[in-house]
């Protein structure tokens, strides 16, 4: 009796290391098949997809999972962070944090973005729709991760301002253009808006935001640095381009 022991504890371990290597076989076997991506404006669910899971062995469910456990997220433009989450043996979701970004400024032959803070976040080689081109701010040398060197937090707080109300509106601009006294213009495909001081921005906006339909297909220069908000029936001059 004594002498079956060994042989049914080797019995045992044998049986557990089975079961453990098919529990592996299974696991290794198991492909990612339904991917859903939330969360994400700058890139497209397809490029997401293809940025994180872009081979057979990336798609593996067991691959997958150690190296979203045990490494760091990969790397991706504007992307902040990303969560992966397992809804089942073959389903992901993956939940995209992106930078906040509200502008840009060119310097030496790169385009430097930065958020609300004024901190540059990514630096890129192109021009990306939907966020303005900052011209007219004096700069000394950009750093990326610390604040664009422009001597005033004012400045940032201008620019949140404008970007917000356009968006609010959902108008997108190409550039603005800042003069020596902080004043802006836009710049709209053939358009350029000419805002004066900072003040009103709110109503200056909700009048180029009705105007839109009557902008389309010209080319020259609307003048809303003469707004006021008591004259409800104010008329805006406009200088076709010559």
């Amino acid at each position: 009796m004594k002498e079956t022991l060994p042989d049914k504890k080797k019995i045992g371990v044998l049986a557990a290391v089975v079961i453990l290597l098919l529990l592996v076989l299974l696991i290794v076997s198991v492909k990612i098949t339904h991917i859903t991506v939330t969360g994400n404006e700058r890139y497209t669910d397809e490029q997401m997809i293809a940025l994180l899971f872009p081979d057979n062995v990336s798609r593996n469910a067991g691959v997958c999972y150690l190296k979203d456990r045990l490494q760091e997220h990969e790397k991706i433009p504007f992307v902040e962070d990303y969560k992966l989450v397992f809804q089942g043996p073959n389903r992901v979701e993956v939940i995209v944090y992106e930078k906040s970004v509200v502008g840009y400024v060119s310097y030496m032959s790169s385009y430097m973005y930065f958020d609300k803070d004024g901190i540059i976040v990514e630096s890129a080689n192109q021009m990306l729709p939907g966020i303005p081109w900052i011209t007219g701010l004096k700069f000394g040398q950009i750093v990326l991760y610390q604040k664009l060197p422009v001597g005033s937090q004012a400045v940032f707080d201008e620019i949140l301002n404008l970007t917000q109300i356009l968006s609010i509106y959902g108008l997108q601009v190409d550039r603005i253009q800042y003069n020596s006294f902080g004043e802006a213009n836009l710049y709209m495909g053939d358009i350029e808006v000419v805002l004066g001081s900072n003040d009103s921005l709110n109503g200056k906006i909700a009048e180029l935001n009705d105007m839109i339909p009557q902008l389309t297909g010209l080319s020259g220069t609307l003048y809303l640095d003469t707004y006021d908000e008591t004259n409800s029936g104010a008329m805006y001059a406009f200088k076709p381009k010559k």
